[in-house]
């Protein structure tokens, strides 16, 4: 492993870990972890998670064309993740319709502050020639579905004593992020080859990222 590729793994373990420590003082997930989380922050979690990940799909497209032809593989991977990604909102208005919400509500929603800033971020960075960096925000967002995703929907099924139905987002990620890690991995491994400045981008990104995905969960109070 070259020496700018330890470094980017380096970096981006330190996001996830600062991530991670950050996320659980996030008042609604302070709730889900200590037991008192309410049947509307579900929901509300579901409305305002659904506003970005229907973004989510047309970014990494927007990514994918603005690769140049010395980045083929990496606008290969680009495509086939937004083509796994671009049903998935459909889930999330299932799981809020299940939870006891209505299917207009949500589909008529608007993104909160921490969403708009972070499309904002995702769709500036993925007009750029070769958005490289966008590994990093991938990073993170895959690492969620990963590692917290399936934990999350045991505890709040457990909570608020809802049905498999009503948490079917965070059972899929649960249980599939990790092949899309394993995907990330191959991609970071030929983005930054002995580019340092690739690395150092890349771990820039997933720091930014990190921080406006938590004022998206932040802003749940405050909408």
């Amino acid at each position: 492993m070259s020496t700018a590729l330890e470094a980017a793994h380096r970096g981006l373990a330190r996001v996830w870990i600062d991530f991670e420590s950050a996320l659980v003082q996030v008042p609604v997930i302070a709730r889900l972890t200590s037991g008192r989380l309410r049947i509307e922050d579900y929901r509300s979690l579901l409305f305002n998670l659904r506003q970005q990940v229907i973004e989510g799909s047309r970014w990494i497209s927007l990514a994918a064309s603005s690769f140049g032809p010395e980045h083929e593989d990496l606008r290969s991977m680009f495509v086939r993740h937004a083509v796994a990604e671009h049903r998935d909102y459909r889930l999330l208005e299932a799981d809020y319709v299940a939870a006891g919400g209505v299917l207009e509500h949500i589909r008529a929603g608007r993104k909160n502050i921490g969403t708009e800033a972070l499309s904002a971020f995702m769709y500036q960075i993925a007009s750029k020639r070769d958005p490289i960096g966008l590994l990093g925000a991938m990073f993170v967002i895959e690492s969620l579905g990963e590692r917290i995703a399936g934990p999350w929907a045991k505890t709040i099924t457990a909570q608020l004593g809802l049905e498999s139905d009503a948490v079917s987002f965070l059972t899929y990620h649960g249980a599939n992020d990790a092949g899309h890690i394993d995907l990330f991995d191959q991609a970071l491994s030929l983005a930054v080859g002995d580019n340092e400045a690739a690395a150092e981008d890349i771990v820039h990104h997933a720091r930014v990222v990190a921080r406006l995905y938590r004022l998206q969960l932040e802003e749940l109070d405050h909408v």
